[in-house]
Order: structure tokens, then sequence, then C-alpha cells
């Protein structure tokens, strides 16, 4: 018979094992007991804590962005409320991304591939909001924000859009706000930005983007497991507004001016343009077209991308302000410098006669005259105001380049002018140095020919044209152009008045200067610009064409024309002997060819248009295209 350890009564086996198991129970509650005493009591607080920080963030509050006024306070540049769509990459499950995306892309009536373009370049973090989409309807805005736990990470955000009251007219001096890039982001996050903020991108949002931004406040937010938020908690910073900025524009002026080159672009089908105004007293820009142009409104409400590559891809840049950030060569118009350089060295004075002929020779080279006749025995009334290419050929060979580049680098040439606008181009001025660092190579004496008639390495922008007879125009003094003219802070008080800021004072006697404004009265009154000395008002100026490109089947050019023009301060009965002009008006029509200067017809209908000149002394008859004109 075999015999068992365990030999005891079944009953008191049970009993034993129901001990053992009501013990080990006891010391199990017992150690929950103690944890969650420990939890709830000693180390409480702690959890606390840090649950509310799980659902509470601290977020920037923007601030609202400075308005933006013409001279005559006029606006043009507020802030509309606009509804935007955002996703926060952290609060999105990569399980439910493509459910998101695709549904969202269909409420915003985008292409799925650019929501997730757009998720996946995010310039920030994963916990960073991600701009999908701005000016989303008020209806478009409910409908995602009801869709609550269907679109986690997904938010509607209240915020300002930029409204540009008059649109293409104005976008290449003010310019635009777009998204943070990627580039930008490491620069700017300490001074406060956000990867999901706008900016200003060109013209003036860019120049003066810390003062029109202002300062950005915080507040605590409470948010609920989506990531929505559902309450604020406290206001921690009150955000403080931008400045807003009154600017030297005047809407009306601007409009004239592009009244006047929209009609010779319609007239002759140019591609490209420019018309400034200013007042050469002060270095106010009372007016800057650039055509084409396009809308900044379209940039605001968030450009589609189709849109963007068709202003990228346009041959004629719309997006380039070709005022500032072009150059192109001056033509005749250029002859202001060896004119005045020819003077203030004494090589000739206003009554030293030079034979203008057909042409001039250089070895084998013949340096012709552009109506290939010439003009005789010529002062520098006759020289300038027939726009003798002989002329200022001999002028120039007796300056030399290097004396000729000094006196352009006078009148600001080779320099940019300092606007405050965005991406100003320098231009060049020729010298011997500059050649060799180029070139490497010393200027031929053809070259400083050419140099003399504003051809072959000169070039210049539209905006140091104008400036350097606005110079001439009052008396010698070169300033910076300004498009802002005082900036006012968010009480009302102005922070900074407006100052004319000069560049330097042209190291030139008076009585230069005077004679060559009065050289500049002999282009209209010899009519080498046709009619416009039988206008009601007294105007001076210099016309040019300047050859470029690719000759035709006929060996001929193309050419730009310009003319920049002043009008002394009583416009009818005023004399050029005084520096008192306020009023200097540049053209500039790209690749014109037409029969005669296109630019000064734009500057003649601009100034009917200012001055209410009721009689129209208009030749479009000298807007005929042909390359046959060849004047300078």
């Amino acid at each position: 018979m075999t015999t068992y350890l365990d030999d005891r009564p079944r009953s008191v086996r049970h009993l034993s094992r129901f001990v053992a198991f009501a013990v080990i129970m006891l010391l199990a509650v017992g150690g929950l007991t103690a944890r969650l005493f420990y939890l709830q009591i000693v180390d409480g607080g702690r959890f606390a804590s840090l649950s509310a920080r799980n659902r509470t963030v601290l977020e920037a509050v923007p601030s609202p962005r400075g308005l933006i006024y013409d001279r005559a306070g006029r606006v043009l540049v507020t802030n509309v409320p606009t509804f935007a769509v955002k996703v926060r990459p952290a609060d999105l499950p990569q399980s439910q991304r493509p459910q998101v995306v695709e549904r969202l892309a269909a409420l915003l009536d985008l292409d799925v591939a650019e929501v997730n373009a757009t998720i996946d370049s995010n310039p920030g973090s994963n916990f960073d909001l991600v701009r999908i989409a701005g000016d989303v309807d008020e209806r478009t805005a409910l409908l995602i924000s009801e869709a609550g736990f269907e679109l986690p990470g997904v938010e509607i955000a209240v915020e300002a859009r930029r409204q540009y009251t008059y649109g293409p007219l104005l976008s290449q001096i003010l310019g635009y706000t777009g998204p943070v890039s990627a580039e930008q982001l490491p620069v700017l996050r300490p001074l406060g930005y956000l990867p999901d903020d706008l900016l200003g991108k060109t013209g003036i949002e860019a120049e003066y983007e810390t003062g029109l931004r202002g300062t950005y406040g915080a507040e605590s937010v409470e948010r609920d497991a989506t990531g929505r938020k559902t309450q604020v908690l406290q206001t921690i910073r009150e955000a403080s507004p931008g400045d807003s900025l009154n600017l030297t524009i005047d809407t009306k002026e601007q409009k004239y001016a592009e009244k006047a080159l929209k009609w010779a672009t319609n007239e002759v089908g140019l591609k490209r343009g420019v018309v400034i105004v200013m007042n050469p007293q002060t270095g106010e820009v009372l007016a800057l077209v650039s055509l084409p142009t396009y809308d900044n409104n379209l940039f605001a409400r968030g450009i589609s991308n189709t849109d963007y590559q068709a202003l990228v891809e346009d041959p004629d840049k719309p997006l380039l302000n070709h005022a500032i950030q072009a150059h192109y060569p001056p033509g005749s118009t250029y002859k202001l410098v060896a004119a005045t350089g020819g003077l203030a060295d004494r090589k000739i004075s206003a009554g030293t006669e030079l034979a203008t002929k057909s042409y001039l020779t250089l070895g084998d080279t013949k340096f012709y005259d552009w109506n290939r006749r010439g003009f005789g025995a010529c002062n520098i009334y006759c020289g300038f105001g027939h726009s003798s290419d002989t002329f200022f050929f001999q002028v120039a060979g007796m300056l030399g380049i290097d004396r000729l580049g000094y006196w352009g680098k006078q009148y600001g040439f080779g320099s940019p002018t300092g606007i405050d606008l965005p991406g100003e181009v320098s231009g060049i001025v020729p010298t011997n140095q500059w050649k060799q660092d180029t070139l490497g190579a010393p200027i031929y004496p053809g070259e400083t020919y050419q140099a003399g008639i504003g051809q072959g390495y000169d070039v210049v922008t539209p905006l140091q044209l104008i400036n350097a007879y606005a110079a001439m125009a009052n008396g010698g003094t070169l300033y910076q152009p300004q498009v802002v003219h005082d900036i006012v802070g968010p009480d009302g008080q102005v922070v900074r008045p407006f100052e004319p800021r000069v560049l330097h004072e042209m190291d030139v006697p008076a009585s230069v200067l005077r004679t060559m404004r009065n050289a500049a009265r002999s282009v209209v009154e010899f009519r080498h610009t046709y009619n416009l000395v039988e206008l009601p008002i007294k105007v001076a100026g210099k016309s040019g064409t300047a050859e470029f490109g690719t000759r035709d089947k006929e060996g001929r050019l193309p050419f730009h024309s310009w003319f920049v023009g002043f009008v002394p301060k009583d416009p009818e009965n005023g004399s050029f002997d005084k520096a008192d002009s306020e009023l200097v008006v540049l053209a500039f029509a790209y690749d014109s060819r037409t029969k005669g200067n296109v630019a000064t017809e734009i500057v003649k209908y601009y100034l009917q248009q200012h001055y209410g000149i009721e009689k129209d002394y208009r030749l479009p008859n000298l807007l005929e295209r042909g390359n046959f004109y060849q004047s300078n």
C-alpha cells in the first residue's frame, strides 16, 4: 500500500489553500493601495502638473500688421479677417494621414499631392503648425471645424489677411507677404518668427518688415485629445500692433503715370516699360510704374502653384521691378555725364565749338553720328540739343575713360541709389580698372567713344538715371530716393518723420549745372523732341535710344527709348537758370523700335494729365513700328 506525503483530510487541505490565497491577495491589495496612496497623496501634485501641461500649451498671439497709406492719406494696405487651415503633424497619426489629407484636399479644392508636399516641406518641427491654405471661406472653415475627430491634427485659425486696395497699380512698390521659408526659419526663429508665420517678401512689405510686424503676444491655451484649442486660460503678454507707413507716393500721380505707359504699351506693343516721377528737391518718389506687373492680392490670398509658375516663367518678368532691379544701356541720356565732365574739367567751355561730321575714324573703324551727316560747328547747346554723337565722341576722348567714369559716379551711376526698396542693382560705370578686373584688359579708345554716348559697357537703372537728372535740376545735390515719407506708431505718434537724405554734394561748379539745364532746354527748343516745345509749360530734358541684342536681316539692331525731363517751379514762366524744379519725370520703353521716341510721348502724356492740359499734343504717328528711328 502506497503512502502519500499529504494524506490529511480533504477539508483540511482546502482550508490551507484558501488561507494562502487570502494572504497573497491581502499583500497584493496592500501593495496597490500603498502605490495609489503615494501617487495620489505623496506625488500627486507633480503628476497633476504634468497632466495639466499635457493639455495646456503656450501659444504666440500675432500682432496686427501696420497699415500703409499714400501721401494724401489714401489707404493702400489694410488687414481683413479670414480663415486659415493648418496642420500639426505630431497630432496627425500616420495611419490616418491618407484619409485626412484626401478629405482636406477635397474640401479645399486642392491636389492631394500638393497638401502632402506642403506638410512634408514643413520648415519647423512636427509640433509646429503647417499652413495648408489661407483665405478659406467661412462655410468651408465651418465644415472642417465641425469634422472634429475625423480630421485629427487639423486646425482652423482666424487671422488677418493683407488687402491691397489698388492691386496691380502699386504691386511693384508695396510687394506682398508670404510664408516663412525653410531657409529663412533658422535665422528668423530667434527673432520670434514661427514656421507658419507670414512676412514681407518683396517691396515695402519686405523692406519695413520689422516695423510693420509689431511684437507678438503670448497666451496659455487648453487643448483636447485631438490637439484642438478648447479655451484660453490666461493672456501672458498682449500683442503690440505694428507701425503704419505714410508713403511719398501719390496714387493720383501713379495712375497718371500708369495710364501714359499703358497707352504707349497698347499703341506700340511694348513688352516692358517704366515711368518714374520725383521731386528733385527732396528725393521723394511721387510715382513709380513698372510694366508688366502682377496683382499682389493673389499672393495675399495664397497663390496657386500654377499661377505662380506662370509669373515666374513669363519672359517679360512681371515680378521684377524694372525701375530698380534691372539695368540697361542709357543711350544719349548719358551725354549729360560727358558734357558735365568736359565743362567742369575745362576741356571745353559753353562757347567752345567742335566740328561735328558724319563720322570720326579710329584706325580702320568709323564711328558714325546718328544722322549720318553731322551738324557742322557745334557748342554745348547745339551738341546736346541735337544729341550729336561725334560732338560727344570728341568730348569723351578729351576726358578719357577714367575721368568720364569719375563724373558718372558723381551723378550716382555705378552704385545703388539706396532707395528703400529691396533688390536694387548697381549698374556699371566702365573705367580702366573696372575692365581690367572684369575682363583682364584695358579700355580701348573706341570704347571710350562709346561710353561717352551711353553705349558699350554703360548700363544704368531707370532710377539712377532720373536721380542724376534730378541732381542737375536741383543744382548739384544727389539725394537718396525715398518711397516712405514717415512712420507712425500704434498710438498715432510719428516715430520717424521725413527727412531728405543727401548722398553727396556734387563736385561741380553751379555755373556748369546751369549751362546743362539750359542745354537740356535746347533739346526741346531745337525740336529734337518734335512738338514738346509747344506745350503751355516749359520742359527741359534729354531723349535717348540705346541699341542692344541681335541685328535684323537688314543689319539693324533693336533699341530701347528713354526720355527724362524736368519743369521749373513756375511751369509757365520759370527760368532754367534757377535750380528750383520740383518735378522730374522719366520714361523708359524696352525694345521700342518706333519711328519717333516713344518715351518722349509717354512723358508728354503724363505732363498733360498732371497739369490738366486739355489739348492733346501726342503724336501717335511717331509710335509706328519699323526701326526707322535711329535718333538719340
